[in-house]
């Protein structure tokens, strides 16, 4: 009896595209001189972090599925696929940063799911 998970994927991840969209929005603040996203910039940022989101949520939220039930790792990985579920839907806040604060988070985000997407496949290799 085969006991595999079927792979339901319809679209390829590509963490890498991920992380150069999550290095527009964050790198300006490793670097002082560099200005951050503004205007159509930086929604088109936020709406293509926005759908990353969307493909890599469910994803590692399967992946961690198959961790072992009462591991630390399990509980650490749903709670990041959960605090970018919360982020999705949420909306910018004068409070927070605005709209340049709120697409920070949300690349922070990604940023942590690519890191779980990436350790659950070397672990599942």
């Amino acid at each position: 009896m085969n006991t595999t998970r079927p792979n339901t994927r319809t679209t390829p991840v590509d963490i890498a595209t991920m992380r150069e969209t999550v290095n527009r929005l964050l790198d300006p603040d490793a670097v002082p001189e560099a200005l951050p996203p503004t205007g159509d910039e930086l929604q088109a940022l936020t709406a293509l972090v926005r759908g990353h989101l969307a493909l890599l949520v469910p994803e590692v939220e399967a992946a961690a599925r198959t961790l072992e039930e009462n591991s630390v790792h399990r509980y650490t990985v749903l709670g990041c696929v959960w605090e970018a579920r919360s982020r999705l839907e949420t909306q910018p806040s004068p409070r927070f940063g605005g709209a340049p604060g709120y697409a920070r988070r949300l690349a922070r985000a990604l940023n942590a799911l690519c890191d779980h997407y990436e350790a659950l496949n070397e672990a599942a290799r």
